[in-house]
C-alpha cells in the first residue's frame, strides 16, 4: 500500500509539504501529520511539530473523533448486504425500546433520523462515558427533535443507536465486531478503540497566547460508535483507499459508492456551502471537484479524510489540538495541489470485446420531442443517453439481461428503458419512463403522444 515518494514529482512534494507547513503554523498546532493516497497506494507522508526532533510518522495514532462514525457506516451496510436488515427498516424492527424506533437505519445513517446533536448534559466528550451506561442516558427524555426523515440534523446519538443495532444483530460488542470485519481485513493495525504507542496528546491552545493545556482522554463508552476510535495516517490512508474502491473481504465497490451518494436533504446553508451528507460520509462541492470523506474532532484532536473520487486522490490530515487549522480546508488543498500538478492519465481506450448488433443499432442521435439527445454504448452491455449540447437529464443504464436497461442515476435512476420494434422487426422508438424517444423530432411514424400535426413542419410565408 505504500510506494517510494519519488511517484510525486519533487515539486508536487514541496507544495504538499509547504501547506502543512502553512497550516500547522497558522494553525498554531502542536503536531500535524499528512497523507497522500493515489491509485489507491500512498505516494507522501508529510508532518510539522513543534518539538524539536522527530516529527510523528506515518505510524503516530491520534484520536479521528467522527471519523469513527464512517467506520460504524461501513458495519451497518455489511449488515444490510448479508440480508439481515433493509436500510429502510425502522430502528424498532431490530432495536426495540428505544424511544427513536421510527427512525430508518438509512435515516440514522444519514443524520435525517429527527434526533438531537448531542446527548444530555454534562458535555459527552469530556466526561466518562460511565456517566451514560445505558442508551436512555444517550438519547435522554426527548430523543427526537425533528420529524423523523425531514431534514439533516447531524446526531452524535444516532450514530450510538447504530452501534447499538450492530451489537445486537451480531451479538457481540462494537468494537469486536469492528476489528474482526473491518479492522484486520483491510490490515489497519494501527486503529483502534484505545490509545496504543506510540500515540500523540491531546492539547488546548490559548486562543490569546501560545500557551497549552493538556485535554483529558475519555473512554466514550455507549458514545464510542460516534467518536471512539484512534488511528494514524498511514491507516487512515488505507482506509481511504478501501473507501475509493471497495473491498469485496469487506464491502463491495457498489455498496461504497452508495455511501458516497447524497442520502440527506440538506439545508438552506448547505446547499450555498456546496454541503451535503451520505450514508456515513460527507460529500462537498467546491471549486468544480466533488469531494467525499469525514471530519473529526474530540478534545485535543482533529482529523479529516478528504477523497477526490474524480481525480483518484485521497489526502488525510491529523492535528493535536481542539482548535486551530481548518483540516477540511487543509485535506480539500491536499487533493487539489495533487490533481492539478499531475493531472490522472487516463487508462487507453479499448473496443468493446464484442457487441450486440441489436444494441448497435440503437447508437446515436434520438429526440424527444424537439431536445436531441445521443444513446452511447457502455461496457457491461450498458448504454447512456444525454443531451447533446448544454446542460439537462442523463443517465448511464444498466443491461437487465431481457434487451431492457435501468436508469442508474438523476432523473432517470430506476426508471425502464426499452427500444420498441414494429412487427417486421425495425425499431419505433425508445420508451423511457413513458417518454417517447424518435430518430426525428416528432416522428410522424413513431407513437408520439398527442399526435404530430398532419401538416407537418413549415415556416412562416
Amino acid at each position: 500500500m505504500t510506494s517510494p515518494e519519488e511517484d510525486l514529482l519533487p515539486a508536487t512534494r514541496r507544495a504538499l509539504l509547504h501547506r502543512i507547513a502553512v497550516a500547522q503554523s497558522e494553525g498554531r498546532a502542536p503536531s500535524l501529520t499528512a497523507a497522500v493516497v493515489r491509485g489507491g497506494r500512498t505516494v507522501w507522508h508529510g508532518a510539522r511539530t513543534s518539538v524539536d526532533g522527530h516529527a510523528p510518522d506515518a505510524d503516530v495514532q491520534y484520536r479521528i473523533g467522527s471519523i469513527t462514525k464512517t467506520f460504524t457506516a461501513v458495519l451497518v451496510l455489511r449488515l444490510r448486504d448479508e440480508g439481515l436488515l433493509d436500510l429502510g427498516d425502522p430502528l424498532e424492527k431490530h432495536l426495540p425500546g428505544t424511544g427513536a424506533g421510527e427512525a430508518t437505519i438509512a435515516g440514522l445513517l444519514a443524520h435525517t433520523g429527527g434526533l438531537a446533536a448531542e446527548s444530555p448534559a454534562p458535555w459527552w466528550e469530556r466526561t466518562p462515558g460511565s456517566l451514560r451506561p445505558e442508551l436512555a442516558d444517550v438519547l435522554g427524555e426527548q430523543p427526537l427533535l425533528h420529524p423523523v426523515g425531514r431534514r439533516h440534523h447531524y446526531s452524535n446519538p444516532g450514530y450510538t443507536l447504530l452501534g447499538a443495532l450492530v451489537e445486537e444483530v451480531r451479538g457481540a460488542p462494537w468494537d469486536d465486531v469492528l476489528r474482526r470485519e473491518v479492522l484486520e481485513p483491510l490490515g489497519l493495525t494501527r486503529t483502534s478503540p484505545r490509545p496504543r504507542a506510540p500515540h500523540a496528546g491531546g492539547w488546548a491552545v490559548h486562543p490569546w497566547a501560545d500557551v497549552m493545556l493538556a485535554e483529558p482522554v475519555e473512554d466514550l463508552g455507549r458514545m464510542a460508535p460516534a467518536g471512539q476510535l484512534w488511528s494514524t495516517a498511514g491507516d487512515l490512508a488505507r482506509f481511504a483507499a478501501f473507501l475509493t474502491y471497495g473491498d469485496d473481504r469487506v464491502l463491495s465497490l457498489e455498496s461504497v459508492r452508495e455511501m458516497r451518494a447524497p442520502a440527506a436533504p440538506a439545508e438552506a446553508a448547505d446547499v450555498a456551502d456546496g454541503m451535503t451528507y451520505g450514508l456515513g460520509l460527507q460529500i462537498m462541492h467546491g471549486g468544480g471537484r466533488m469531494l467525499v470523506g469525514h471530519s473529526g474532532s474530540l478534545p485535543g484532536f482533529l482529523a479529516n479524510l478528504t477523497i477526490g473520487v474524480e481525480d483518484d486522490v485521497a489526502a488525510v490530515v491529523l492535528a493535536n489540538c481542539t482548535s486551530g487549522p481548518r483540516l477540511s480546508v487543509v485535506g480539500a488543498d491536499l487533493v487539489r495541489i495533487v490533481a492539478e500538478a499531475e493531472p490522472r492519465i487516463p487508462a487507453p481506450w479499448r473496443p468493446l470485446p464484442q457487441v450486440d448488433a441489436s444494441v448497435l443499432e440503437l447508437a446515436g442521435p434520438w429526440y424527444w420531442g424537439t431536445n436531441a439527445f445521443v444513446l452511447r454504448l457502455t461496457a457491461d452491455e450498458g448504454v447512456s443517453l444525454e443531451p447533446l449540447a448544454g446542460g439537462g437529464r442523463r443517465s448511464r443504464f444498466r443491461a437487465n439481461g431481457d434487451g431492457t436497461w435501468r436508469g442508474l442515476e438523476g432523473y432517470y435512476a430506476g426508471e425502464l428503458l426499452r427500444a420498441v420494434r414494429r412487427p417486421d422487426g425495425t425499431v419505433s422508438h425508445l420508451d423511457l419512463g413513458s417518454f417517447v424517444f424518435t430518430r426525428q423530432p416528432y416522428d410522424e411514424d413513431a407513437p408520439v403522444p398527442g399526435g404530430v400535426d398532419p401538416e407537418g413542419w413549415r415556416g412562416i410565408g
